[in-house]
């Protein structure tokens, strides 16, 4: 089985920071393209991030480009997603997601496995 595992969430002021951590477990992490989603109180789930199977490629959602930055190291099977500059319209539930693939993907449907999720609240 494919479990990932997400962490880092919390409550934070707007302009604050939080590294959220995703762990992965069940098959070989190094070989798949791993990407970050975040759903808001009545909105879509919508992409924020996604990084190649080596950490060589990178792909942001126009609206946090500049503030966070998605990384990866293979040998802890963790994805890091570090988040500067919140905002209110930040808060959602973000979830870590892995890919079919070792490329970036900004599509839902390029993931077949997801994590719980954990809360990220930006006041202002």
């Amino acid at each position: 089985q494919v479990q990932l595992v997400e962490s880092g969430g919390g409550l934070v002021q707007a302009g604050g920071s939080l590294r959220l951590s995703c762990v992965a477990s069940g098959r070989t992490f190094s070989s798949y393209g791993m990407g970050w989603f975040r759903q808001a109180p009545g909105k879509e789930r919508e992409f924020v991030a996604a990084i190649g199977w080596n950490g060589g490629s990178t792909r942001y959602a126009e609206s946090v480009k500049g503030r966070f930055t998605v990384s990866r190291d293979n040998a802890k099977n963790t994805v890091y997603l570090q988040m500067n500059g919140l905002k209110p319209v930040d808060t959602a539930v973000y979830s870590c997601a892995g890919g079919i693939s070792k490329a970036v993907a900004a599509t839902r449907g390029a993931y077949s496995y997801w994590g719980q999720g954990t809360q990220v609240t930006v006041s202002s």
